[in-house]
């Protein structure tokens, strides 16, 4: 039995030109909108970071009864 390896055409990052190669104009836009969103995902991950390291070192400051 043959099994057939994919290779995940179309999936992940790529799905940024589905439908064919996009113009130049159509690129800059897709992938400005990508920038936007993978900024706006690092900022949430920055906050969570920030929140669990507040609250480890408040956790540590206080003495267990």
């Amino acid at each position: 039995m043959h099994h057939r390896h994919r290779h995940g055409w179309g999936h992940g990052p790529r799905v940024l030109f589905r439908g064919g190669f996009p113009s130049r104009h159509e690129l800059l836009e897709r992938l400005e909108n990508h920038q936007r969103d993978l900024e706006q995902q690092l900022a949430d991950i920055a906050d969570v970071i920030s929140h669990l390291r507040d609250r480890a070192d408040g956790g540590q400051a206080q003495p267990q009864v």
